[in-house]
């Protein structure tokens, strides 16, 4: 006989892990949880989440309360009683209630090294912060966000060239992967929880619009971190040459510079080279001005032929 399951998700990360269950003959998906659809873009186009897609393909059924405690469906969920709860970036917090309706557990899939980065960006803040590794954790869960007790981990290390979007997509497949592995083990009972330890613990609360900016400041290899971190959304900025820019790329360099941090060590037709903290220094290849389409370094530069050795070009707002 097959697990009863009620799925809880929304981005793209939760898409690899829904689509197992339902190819799996040892689950049976029986509805799935997601954020309500929301307008996109200048025409306000009605989206639909990638975990409702999914779920609609297969005709699964779709919860979408806007708020779910004490909505219809949180009762609907209830009425299920599923053995397992699974959530995966679902994005709201669950009611003790609705936990303690699963008749076997309420499990999370984390995308960080629990207990470090608990919240909504842990993948962002792994690799804005330079760390060399993240991974998944398996969780129960709590009424506190991600506090609970460590059913299963695996870690992977973080590339030089990876940023949120390569993270996402690894650790979304890596996320399946270990879930299938210990849903078996979960189940029989056979699974020897570790609480998480307090002193530990770090948090990632989702990305503010004050945190897309980058500070000049920083070292290189911290501005690039920042960059990668933010990329492919929502971008980092920083002011460039008067204007308020995003940043798409960057390479930090190893040659050093006794010049302050935002001042122009070398411009060429195709290469722009910025100070950075700790006599640091990285190239600009890739970024878009405000009201200006994304673009290389050199049609950039074309444009802005000011620009001189020994100037600030980036400044504070």
């Amino acid at each position: 006989m097959s697990t009863s399951i009620v799925f809880m998700g929304t981005p793209s990360f939760a898409v690899p892990i829904l689509q197992s269950l339902i190819d799996s003959p040892d689950y049976d998906v029986k509805a799935v949880l997601t954020q309500p659809d929301h307008h996109i873009g200048r025409k306000r186009t009605l989206h639909e989440s990638p975990v409702k897609q999914l779920a609609k393909k297969y005709e699964i059924e779709v919860l979408q309360p806007a708020k779910l405690s004490k909505s219809p469906e949180m009762e609907r969920i209830i009425d299920l009683q599923p053995d397992l709860l699974i959530t995966a970036a679902y994005g709201q917090f669950l009611p003790t209630k609705l936990l303690e309706a699963a008749r076997i557990a309420a499990i999370n899939v984390h995308g960080s090294l629990l207990p470090k980065y608990r919240g909504g960006a842990p993948i962002q803040y792994s690799i804005i912060n330079g760390d060399k590794e993240t991974g998944v954790t398996i969780m129960y869960m709590v009424k506190k966000m991600d506090a609970g007790d460590i059913i299963a981990q695996r870690s992977i290390p973080i590339e030089a060239d990876d940023d949120s979007g390569t993270m996402f997509d690894k650790l979304s497949l890596l996320g399946r992967d270990l879930l299938l592995a210990t849903l078996p083990k979960l189940i029989s009972g056979d699974v020897q929880p570790i609480a998480q330890d307090p002193e530990k613990v770090v948090f990632s609360p989702n990305i503010s619009s004050e945190q897309e900016q980058i500070d000049y400041r920083l070292p290189a290899r911290l501005i690039d971190a920042k960059v990668r971190g933010l990329r492919p959304a929502p971008l980092g900025n920083m002011v460039i040459d008067g204007v308020r820019t995003k940043i798409y790329d960057v390479t930090p360099l190893d040659e050093k510079t006794d010049l302050e941090p935002g001042k122009v060590v070398r411009v060429t037709k195709h290469q722009l080279v910025i100070a950075a903290g700790d006599n640091t220094t990285y190239q600009i290849n890739q970024l878009k001005p405000a009201g200006k389409k994304m673009m290389e370094i050199t049609p950039y530069l074309n444009g802005h032929q000011g620009i001189s050795e020994g100037g600030q070009i980036v400044t504070d707002d």
